[in-house]
C-alpha cells in the first residue's frame, strides 16, 4: 500500500481479551458497509498477560496467544479480504514489557546471563553501572531493606512473592541464602523507589517494566520486525502504524530501513508542535494525525471566550501562563522521575563537575519547543534550545555550548542520541500527563497535539493548513479520537460550546463550587468542566477519571507519592455531587443548554474531518455520540449490535433527527466515507460565505474538478443570538450540473449570485448544521 494506493479511510479496532481477532472479523462487513477499506487494528503481537491494549509485547516473532494465535491472525485478514477491506497494524519498535520476567524469553536470558545473553544486544542497558537494577521491592522508607528478607529460591528461581527471576548457571545449592545467591547474579531486586534515579536500563518513559529495545542494531530490528514484515511480504498487511518513532535512537534511520522492506502505506505517532514539520528524510506518508485533530476541534472554539474563561480561572487560583506551568512541569520530571536518564547523559561530558554537567542536561531537555530535534536535520529546534537555555541559565553557558559542540559534531554520537531521546520524553511527561492536568482553564484545548496557550484555530488558518496538507502530506492520517486522546471528540465538541458561553458557565461553577466543589482548584475546574462534557456519567468512571488526573498533575498527590486523604476526597466526590439533587438538577440543565450546540459542532468537526486532505481514522465507536474521557475508559466494549440496526435503517433511506441516539452522526459518516470512494477528492479548494453570519460557516471544496463540498456551522450558540443565517450564501464552485445535498437527498437551493451560483445557507442547513454537496450532471 504506497502512498498512490494509501486507504481512503481507516476504522481503529482496540483488541483485548474478550475482543480478539475473531471478534474484529465479526466486523468485517460492518465496516466494509459503513464506507472505510482499512481496518486499523491496535498491536497484535503476543504481549503481557491481560494486556487491553497490546503495547507490552513480550515476545515479537508470533501473533498474541489471547487474541487468537496464527490461526486467528490469518481467518480475520481472510474475512476482511473477502469484504475488500485491507489491514493496517499499529507496531511498538521501541520497547517491550518485562513485568514479567518469564513472559518475556529475551528478558529472562539477560538476566540469565548478564552482558553474554544473546539478547543482551536487544536491550539498551548501561553494563558499565554494574548488575541490571530491578526495581520491585517494597520500600516502607527503608529502601527495599525488609522486602530482601522475602526473597527465596524455589523451582531454580530466585522468587519475591509472585516474582520469579533466573538463576545464573552454577550459582545455587541447596541451602544457599537467598540474599546470596542473588548477590551473584547478574541483576539486583531493589526498592521500586530507586527506579528513577538510579535505574540502569532504558524505560519507556517512566515505566520501568517496558524496557527500551536497540532498533537501531539491524540485528535487534530483524529480530523484533521479522514476524510482522513476514505478514507484509506475504500481503496480509497493507500498511503500518509506528509507535512513538521519537524515543528510537534515530527515527529516521530506522524509517528508511522499515521503507525497504515495506512498500506499503506508513505513518508514524508523531507529536507536531504548531508549524513544525516531519523530517524531509523520513520516508512515511505521514503522522496518525494530532496535528489535524488540533486544527478541525479549534475552528469550532470561538476566540471570544478566551478572556473571561480566562479571567475567572485566575480568579479560582487556577494557573494561567501555560509556557511557565509547562517548563515547571517539564523541569519537575527532568529532575525527578528521568533522574536516571538525565545522570546518564550527563556522565558522557567527562571532565565537568557532575551536578553542572546534571543541571546543564536539565536546561537543554526542558528548553525544546519541539518534542525533539532530529541532528543533523532540523538543526533550527536544536539551535533555538541551546539559545534558550543559555538565556536562562548564562551561568551554565560554557556547559552548554560544549554540549553543542559536541553534539553538532557528531549527530549520530551516544551524546546527541541521549538528549534527543530523552527530550521527547521530558515534554511528554512534562507536557502532556503534568501540564495539561494543571492549567484547566478551557479542557476543550488541553489535547495531545494541542495548544492550550492557543485558545482555537482561525478559519484562514485552517483552510492554510488544510491546503499545506494536501500539498505536502496527501496522505497522511487524521483523526479526532485514539486509545490516547485525554477525552473524546464529542467531549470536546460540547465543551467548545462553552467559550461561547462563558458567563453562563462560570456562573454556574461559582454556584456548584460554594456547594460541592474540591479543594484543589485546578482539578475543581477540570471536575465541573469534564461533569459537563460526558453527563451523563456513573460515579465510578467520573471517580476513576478524577484520580487519574489529580495523580497526573502532581499537585495534592501522584502515583508515586499518594496522599490518601486527597484521594480519599476526590474519590468520594463524584458519588456526591451526583446525589446532591440541586447540583445534579444544576448540571442537567446547564448540559440540556449546551447538548444542542456540542451536536451541531460533533457533526461539523466529524464532517471536516472525514472531507478534509489526508486518510481520515474513526476511532471504534464514535461514528455514534460517544462521551468517553482518557484510557482506560477510551477502551470500553463498542456495541456494534446498535450500530448494525442503525446502519441498516440508513441503508434503507432513512434521514434520522439530530437527537440523542446519535444516528445522524453515522449518517454524517457513512455519506462522507461515501464521497471518498467515489469520487477522487484530489485538491483542495476554501469556499467563502458572504452575508451577515459569514464567519459562522465553514466550507471547503474538493476533487479536482471540484464537485464534492463540505459545509459545516461553526459558533452555533452566536448564530442563534445573532438572527441565524439571514442573506448569508455561499458561493459554490462553477461547473455543469446542479448540487444535490446527498444527507438530506435535496437539490440545493440556489440562487444566482451574480455570475455565479449561491446557496443560500438558511435553506441548505435547516435539517442539519452541516451539508454534503455533490454535483449531479
Amino acid at each position: 500500500m504506497s502512498a498512490h494506493t494509501s486507504p481512503t479511510a481507516t476504522y481503529r479496532l482496540q483488541l483485548r481479551p474478550g475482543f480478539a481477532f475473531a471478534d474484529a472479523a465479526e466486523t468485517a462487513d460492518y465496516l466494509a458497509r459503513l464506507g472505510v477499506d482499512a481496518v486499523y487494528a491496535s498491536p497484535v503481537l503476543a504481549a503481557a498477560a491481560g494486556s487491553t491494549h497490546g503495547y507490552d509485547v513480550v515476545d515479537p516473532t508470533r501473533a498474541a496467544p489471547a487474541l487468537g494465535g496464527e490461526r486467528g491472525r490469518v481467518a480475520l485478514g481472510d474475512r476482511l479480504h473477502r469484504h475488500g477491506l485491507r489491514l493496517v497494524l499499529d507496531i511498538v519498535p521501541n520497547h517491550m514489557s518485562i513485568a514479567d520476567p518469564v513472559a518475556n524469553p529475551w528478558w529472562w536470558d539477560v538476566l540469565r546471563h548478564g552482558r553474554d545473553s544473546r539478547y543482551a544486544r536487544c536491550f539498551d542497558i548501561d553494563w558499565s553501572a554494574g548488575p541490571v537494577l530491578v526495581p520491585v521491592l517494597a520500600d516502607d522508607g527503608d529502601d527495599g531493606a525488609a522486602a530482601l528478607g522475602e526473597l527465596t529460591v524455589a523451582d531454580g528461581c530466585l522468587t519475591y512473592y509472585e516474582h520469579r527471576f533466573p538463576l545464573a548457571e552454577g550459582t545455587y545449592q541447596a541451602g544457599d541464602n537467598p540474599l546470596e545467591v542473588m548477590e551473584r547474579q547478574h541483576y539486583r531486586l531493589v526498592s521500586w523507589r530507586r527506579q528513577d534515579a538510579e535505574l540502569n536500563y532504558r524505560r519507556f518513559f517512566d515505566v520501568a517494566t517496558l524496557a527500551a529495545v536497540r532498533v537501531e542494531d539491524p540485528a535487534v530490528l530483524e529480530a523484533t520486525h521479522g514476524e510482522v514484515l513476514r505478514w507484509v511480504a506475504d500481503g496480509d498487511v497493507h500498511g503500518l502504524r509506528v509507535d512513538h518513532p521519537d524515543g528510537l535512537s534515530d527515527p529516521g534511520e530506522y524509517l528508511r530501513r522499515l521503507r525497504d522492506r515495506c512498500d506499503g502505506w506508513i505513518v508514524v505517532e508523531k507529536i507536531l508542535a504548531p508549524g513544525e514539520e516531519l523530517p524531509a528524510s523520513w520516508p512515511v506518508e505521514g503522522t496518525t494525525g494530532y496535528d489535524a485533530l488540533r486544527e478541525v476541534c479549534g475552528v469550532f472554539v470561538d476566540p471570544a471566550g478566551e478572556r473571561p474563561l480566562t479571567a475567572f480561572a485566575r480568579e479560582a487560583g487556577v494557573p494561567v501562563d501555560f509556557a511557565r506551568v509547562e517548563e515547571e512541569c517539564r523541569r519537575r520530571i527532568a529532575t525527578t522521575t528521568l533522574a536516571a536518564e538525565v545522570r546518564r547523559i550527563a556522565a558522557l561530558l567527562r571532565g565537568v563537575e557532575a551536578e553542572r554537567a546534571r543541571e546543564a542536561v536539565v536546561e537543554l531537555l526542558v528548553a525544546f519547543d519541539v518534542y525533539r530535534s532530529y541532528l543533523p536535520e532540523g538543526r533550527e529546534s536544536w539551535d533555538r534550545a541551546v539559545d534558550r537555555a543559555v538565556r536562562r541559565r548564562p551561568d551554565l553557558a560554557g556547559v552548554l555550548r560544549r554540549v553543542d559542540t559536541e553534539a553538532r559534531a557528531d549527530p549520530r554520537g551516544e551524546l546527541a542520541r541521549r538528549i534527543q531521546q530523552t527530550s521527547g520524553m521530558v515534554v511528554a511527561k512534562g507536557t502532556e500527563d503534568t501540564a495539561l492536568y494543571r492549567c484547566t482553564r478551557f479542557v476543550a484545548l488541553n489535547e495531545v497535539g494541542g495548544a492550550p496557550d492557543r485558545f482555537g484555530v482561525s478559519p484562514a488558518e485552517f483552510h492554510a493548513a488544510a491546503e499545506h496538507r494536501e500539498a505536502v502530506w496527501p496522505h497522511t492520517m487524521t483523526t479526532l479520537s485514539t486509545h490516547d486522546t485525554k477525552r473524546s471528540e464529542d467531549v470536546r465538541a460540547r465543551l467548545a460550546v462553552l467559550a461561547e458561553l462563558p458567563k453562563e458557565f462560570t456562573a454556574a461553577v461559582r454556584d456548584w463550587t460554594a456547594r460541592a466543589g474540591l479543594s484543589e482548584p485546578a482539578l475543581n475546574l477540570l471536575a465541573w468542566q469534564t461533569l459537563v462534557g460526558a453527563w451523563p456519567i456513573g460515579a465510578d468512571r467520573l471517580g476513576g477519571y478524577l484520580l487519574k488526573a489529580a495523580r497526573e498533575a502532581k499537585l495534592r498527590t501522584s502515583w508515586v507519592a499518594p496522599d490518601p486523604g486527597f484521594e480519599r476526597e476526590v474519590a468520594e466526590w463524584a458519588e456526591r455531587v451526583l446525589a446532591d439533587p440541586d447540583v445534579a438538577r444544576g448540571v442537567a440543565a446547564f448540559v440540556d443548554r449546551v447538548r444542542g450546540p456540542g451536536w451541531s459542532n460533533a457533526l461539523g468537526q466529524k464532517l471536516v474531518q472525514l472531507l478534509a486532505p489526508g486518510v481520515p481514522d474513526v476511532y471504534q465507536g464514535t461514528e455514534l455520540w460517544d462521551l468517553s474521557l482518557v484510557d482506560p475508559d477510551n477502551r470500553r466494549f463498542v456495541d456494534y449490535g446498535e450500530r448494525r440496526r442503525l446502519l441498516e435503517r440508513l441503508e434503507g433511506g432513512w434521514r434520522p433527527p439530530v437527537d440523542g441516539t446519535g444516528a445522524a452522526k453515522l449518517h454524517v459518516v457513512r455519506q462522507a466515507l461515501g464521497a471518498r470512494r467515489r469520487h477522487d477528492l484530489a485538491g483542495y479548494r476554501a469556499l467563502r460565505a458572504v452575508g451577515a453570519a459569514a464567519g459562522h460557516c465553514l466550507a471547503f471544496a474538493r476533487g479536482r474538478d471540484r464537485r464534492v463540498v463540505a459545509v459545516a456551522t461553526r459558533l452555533p450558540v452566536g448564530l442563534d443570538r445573532g438572527g441565524g443565517w439571514r442573506d448569508t450564501v455561499l458561493p459554490l464552485p462553477w461547473g455543469r450540473g446542479g448540487w444535490v445535498d446527498v444527507l438530506t437527498g435535496r437539490a440545493v437551493p440556489a440562487t444566482d449570485g451574480g455570475g455565479f451560483t449561491a446557496a443560500r445557507l438558511a435553506a441548505l442547513l435547516d435539517r442539519y448544521p452541516v451539508a454534503l454537496l455533490e454535483r449531479r450532471e
